[in-house]
């Protein structure tokens, strides 16, 4: 049964470490699409729509999508999707994307806000870092709590301690 209050915290942290990481590689993915240069006109060809949540009195979300098209510099004709775009802009709009040339799949339409991205990865690294703290606590005062306990009844789990009866003399 103790393993449960190790394993289940553990399976949490190795979660959010995953969601940490990918929050960073895109974070980083931004910046040198930024960096680059590179700039193309992107249409879009379609844009739609995904809700989340909802069951069971949860909140619903919802995360708007788009496709874009566009050709790099030396041809090669790329299609990307994005979430969380700007909701003005609908199918057939021309958009400029920002890819870098080693990469161009991994393309943005969003407008360079170099703050406001490091504004974002901060603070999803923060609450990465908070349920992290959390169950890494959790661990450790559960094994204190059962530290106590077993000190308080000792290593066999008698009353009394030690592996002694109460009726030895």
């Amino acid at each position: 049964m103790s393993v449960f209050f190790y394993a289940l915290p553990s399976l949490i942290i190795v979660a959010v470490l995953f969601m940490a990481a990918r929050t960073v590689r895109r974070s980083l993915e931004l910046r040198s699409a930024w960096n680059s240069g590179l700039t193309a006109e992107a249409r879009c060809l379609r844009s739609y729509t995904t809700v989340s949540g909802g069951a069971n009195d949860t909140s619903v979300t919802t995360t708007l999508h788009h496709v874009y098209e566009f050709t790099t510099r030396d041809g090669r004709l790329i299609r990307f999707e994005e979430a969380n775009g700007r909701s003005t802009v609908v199918e057939g709009d021309i958009v400029p994307a920002y890819y870098t040339a080693q990469h161009p799949e991994k393309a943005t339409a969003q407008a360079p806000s170099q703050a406001r991205a490091a504004a974002g990865t901060l603070g999803m690294l923060v609450f990465c870092g908070v349920i992290v703290s959390f169950c890494i606590g959790f661990m450790i005062t559960y094994h204190e709590a059962l530290s106590s306990v077993d000190g308080f009844f000792g290593s066999s789990g008698g009353f009394f301690g030690g592996s002694d009866s109460f009726f030895e003399g």
